[in-house]
This record gives C-alpha cells, sequence and structure tokens, in this order.
C-alpha cells in the first residue's frame, strides 16, 4: 500500500512519529541521572520544555489563522468570538475560584491532547479503505491509549506530577477498580496487536505511519502517567510528544510551501521560513512566559523590583494571560475539521 505521510517519510518520523520513541530510550538509559537533572537544572529544563516547547506549540496555530489575512477574513466571527468567550468563561471561573480556574483548564487541556492523537491516527488512516467496524475499532485502540492513563491518574492520588497545579483534578484511590479496567486495557490494546498481525500476514503490508503514531501514543501515555511517577519524566513526554508533531504539522501543512502573500509579512525563502517560523514562535513564548514569571508565578525568574499582580485583579490578569493557551485549545476542535486540513 502507499504509506500515507503527511509531509515525507523522513521528516514525519523525525518530528511527529519519533518523539515519544526517542523519549523512551532516554529516559529507560539515563533513568538514574534524570532525578539529578530535575533537581540541578530545573530552571533549564523548564526553559526548554515548558517554554520552548509547549508554549511555543499554541502559538503554530496563529500560521493557520490570524497571520493568514484570507483565512481570518473568511472565519473572522469565529476567529474573534472565542477568544472573547474563552476570556469571559477565564473570569468567571477564576470568580468562582482559583482552584476551579485551573481544574476547568487542565480538564479542557487532557480533552485537547486526547483528541490531537485522535486527529493524527486519522490523518494516517485517511487512504485506508473503511468499514463500520475498522473506523469504532480505531477509535476504542486510541482512546484506550490515552482515556486509560488519565484514568489511572484520577484512581491514584500518589502520583508525583500535575498538570499545571496541584490537586487541579477530582481523585480518590479506587485500586479495585483499577485492577478491572487494567485488563479491559491490555486486552484492548492486545487485540490491536492481533489484528495488526492478522493484517499484515494477509495483505503483507502495514500502514506504517498509522501503526508508529498509536504505539507511540501507547508508550508515552503509559510511561509518563502509569509506569513513571515523576514530574520532570511526565513533563517531558507530554510536551515533546504533543508539542513538536504539532509544530511541524503546523509548518509542514501551512508554512513551507505557502505562496509567498499568504501571510500578513513576507518570507524570503525556504531557509527564512524555517528560521521565521521559529523565531516567532519562541519570542512570543518567551514574551508570554515573562510576564507569567514576574506577574504571577515568581518562580523561575526573579527581579529586584516586583511586578507581582495583586490577588484582587487576578481574575481578570490571569485568564487574560492564559488567553492564548485556551484559545488554542477550543479553536483546535474548529481549524482542523475543515476539508483538506
Amino acid at each position: 500500500m502507499k504509506q500515507p505521510w503527511i509531509h515525507k517519510k523522513k521528516t514525519d518520523l523525525l518530528f511527529i512519529l519519533a518523539p515519544p520513541f526517542v523519549i523512551a530510550l532516554i529516559v529507560i538509559v539515563f533513568q538514574q541521572q534524570i532525578l539529578h537533572i530535575q533537581n540541578q537544572f530545573s530552571f533549564l529544563t523548564w526553559l526548554i520544555l515548558i517554554v520552548c516547547i509547549d508554549v511555543a506549540h499554541v502559538y503554530s496555530s496563529i500560521f493557520k489563522t490570524y497571520l493568514v489575512p484570507s483565512e481570518f477574513k473568511k472565519h473572522k466571527k469565529l476567529y474573534l468570538g472565542i477568544p472573547a468567550f474563552c476570556f469571559v468563561i477565564g473570569t468567571i471561573a477564576f470568580t468562582i475560584g482559583k482552584d476551579f480556574f485551573w481544574s476547568l483548564l487542565a480538564y479542557i487541556a487532557v480533552f485537547h491532547f486526547i483528541r490531537q492523537q485522535y486527529g493524527f491516527m486519522r490523518l494516517y488512516a485517511r487512504n485506508e479503505i473503511k468499514t463500520k467496524f475498522t473506523v469504532i475499532f480505531d477509535k476504542i485502540v486510541i482512546y484506550n491509549a490515552t482515556v486509560y492513563p488519565m484514568l489511572f491518574w484520577f484512581l491514584s492520588p500518589d502520583r508525583n506530577f500535575n498538570w499545571f497545579v496541584q490537586n487541579e483534578f477530582i481523585q480518590a484511590s479506587q485500586p479495585q477498580i483499577l485492577s478491572y479496567l487494567n485488563v479491559v486495557y491490555f486486552i484492548i490494546f492486545g487485540c490491536y496487536i492481533v489484528q495488526q498481525l492478522y493484517k499484515f500476514i494477509k495483505t503483507k503490508s502495514i500502514n506504517e505511519p498509522k501503526t508508529l503514531s498509536i504505539l507511540g501514543t501507547y508508550i508515552s501515555w503509559y510511561l509518563s502517567i502509569v509506569y513513571y511517577n515523576n514530574e520532570l519524566i511526565f513533563t517531558a513526554f507530554n510536551v515533546i510528544s504533543h508539542g513538536i508533531p504539532y509544530m511541524a504539522l503546523v509548518y509542514f501543512r501551512e508554512v513551507e510551501n505557502a505562496p509567498i502573500k499568504k501571510f500578513s509579512f513576507k518570507f524570503q525563502n525556504l531557509v527564512g521560513k524555517a528560521i521565521g517560523f521559529i523565531l516567532i514562535l519562541l519570542l512570543l513564548a518567551v514574551a508570554e512566559e515573562f510576564i507569567w514569571e514576574i506577574t504571577v508565578w515568581e518562580e523561575h525568574i526573579q527581579l529586584n523590583q516586583s511586578f507581582y499582580i495583586p490577588d484582587f485583579w487576578q481574575f481578570l490578569w490571569v485568564p487574560l494571560l492564559a488567553l492564548p493557551q485556551f484559545t488554542h485549545y477550543i479553536l483546535d476542535g474548529f481549524i482542523w475539521k475543515n476539508k483538506g486540513s
């Protein structure tokens, strides 16, 4: 069968499919050194993982929306309405309580991360001959890979990591329920392996990128949440396996071969496009996170003068700072549904 690569085999493998496997290999080989890295290089790991990948990937969607005049004009109400909606919901949530705000954002983020894995699977399945059974089975397989680890997290309060802040999820220790879910999880995964082996024996071919995407999802979500219980390991899997493939997808499909007049500014050449794309994302990410640090968190950057926003104004300020992220989570559910996207 003709392999349904999104861009090219080498670039798909390197930027979209390899990240979870590479992180898994690093974690297995350097497991003993990870605690030292986490303690001694916390600023560096924060800068690379959170700022340069996690926050940066949020802004990559602007190359499909806000920076494309024709696209923005076509969907202006959507692109202005969703940020306004997110800001209103954010201020209401924060008014109810700071913990409620972060819990709401965390649940939405989890849904967004799960749906991205489903989206990549669908992209790589686009050329397959589908039946009602195969479509349903694919959904069961990918949601099994992502939902079970999250249920494990919800039912295992002893996890040493969080999505945004502590106690953001409703949790309860339920080892009996987890034992049943564990059996279901491995039965579904086993059925998937058997199905793939059967298809390979029957057709002498396999959908390589789709298979790697699904296996990568199983590896990253299971190892980061269920098998290991370490903040840095979770963050590395979570951020790299999600952020880098997303940025690669946007660049390959929206930037690399875009006509000169597509964006509200000009790229000079292919190298200029790649460098410009990365620089814009990094500049926006560093700027946003710097403002977060000096006005809210005060964890990684310490200045002689305090710019901390008083608690009274945080019901407006925090939802405003979180707006790019919140908008990204919601808008993403619309912009990739268009035919041809």
